[in-house]
């Protein structure tokens, strides 16, 4: 039986991370417009995000080959970005990223989540995160309505 580690993105990961990204995107906001092409969402996350050095993964182990299931980009206090893969949602990976986001980052942390993104709204609410601001999405490329949350210790 496979478990999952989490740990840091490194370059040959890139592929891997937009694959989620582009899987848990699609199933969980189907109505959401993407603002860009799967082809950019691969570019941008091989060219700027993974160099940057904040992306983690959730990576299986005890299977062959391994394989990424999760990605988490925490920059300072933000959550840039939490997805899963959808067959692997439910299995305690979402928590365990968010423990790590906080033992990263112990004086807090905020994030955005979309207003029609209900599932996530109360996966963060869940982890002690507070609605600060509702927003009509002029501020965001998919010009969706959307909610920051913050969570202080």
């Amino acid at each position: 039986m496979s478990s999952v580690v989490l740990r840091r993105a490194a370059a040959p990961d890139a592929a891997a991370v937009a694959d989620v990204w582009l899987r848990s995107y699609s199933a969980a906001l189907p109505t959401v417009r993407r603002a860009h092409s799967d082809d950019e969402v691969r570019a941008h996350i091989r060219d700027v995000v993974v160099p940057r050095g904040t992306t983690w993964v959730a990576e299986t182990t005890g299977e062959s080959p391994a394989a990424v299931v999760g990605m988490m980009t925490l920059d300072g206090e933000e959550v840039n970005a939490l997805y899963l893969d959808p067959g692997w949602r439910g299995r305690g990976i979402g928590d365990r990223f968010v423990a790590l986001a906080k033992e990263l980052s112990p004086t807090g942390l905020a994030l955005w989540a979309f207003q029609v993104n209900h599932p996530a709204q109360r996966f963060y609410e869940r982890h002690g995160f507070v609605e600060v601001n509702r927003t009509d999405g002029s501020g965001n490329e998919e010009r969706e309505p959307d909610v920051r949350y913050a969570w202080r210790p």
